[in-house]
């Protein structure tokens, strides 16, 4: 018997523990299994900037902190269960929710759809790409009760 469509293992880590309170695990666990199109083996880590910074550097080579960071284990297609590490920068993902006027939250779950996205082998490198990776984003986001990220606010 296969496994459920979107079951989840799920460990979530806070070295950085500045968005424990504010974006709890159970939180995580709903806006991933959103956007989980087959079961998954999922790691979520907030780090701060130096550790943002330092793993952007070390594996892909911009040395800057972002806002996430997606280490995809099983990309392909016929994998059974999607496995993942997915980090998040306090740092970055604060400024920027500030920045664009959002709700910490909001810029949160947008970011963990995008990482799962990631894990599941989306990505946004072409235009076609992007707009595909974008719309399952704002389709996902809507369905748990957020705007569309790509909508500008004043």
């Amino acid at each position: 018997m296969p496994p459920p469509k979107n079951k989840l293992t799920l460990s979530v880590q806070y070295p950085d523990p500045r968005l424990k309170a504010q974006v709890p695990a159970a939180d995580l666990r709903r806006w991933i299994k959103a956007a989980l199109f087959a079961p998954a083996e999922l790691t979520i880590r907030f780090v701060d900037a130096e550790e943002g910074q330092t793993l952007n550097r070390d594996f892909r080579g911009k040395d800057y902190a972002t806002n996430v960071l997606t280490f995809a284990y099983t990309e392909d297609e016929d994998s059974e269960v999607t496995q993942a590490d997915i980090i998040l920068c306090t740092d970055v993902l604060q400024r920027e929710a500030q920045e664009q006027r959002k709700p910490l939250e909001h810029h949160a779950a947008h970011l963990v759809v995008h990482g799962v996205l990631h894990a599941q082998g989306y990505d946004h490198e072409t235009d076609e790409e992007a707009e595909e990776m974008e719309g399952l984003e704002v389709e996902i986001l809507e369905s748990l009760g957020f705007p569309n990220p790509y909508q500008h606010q004043d």
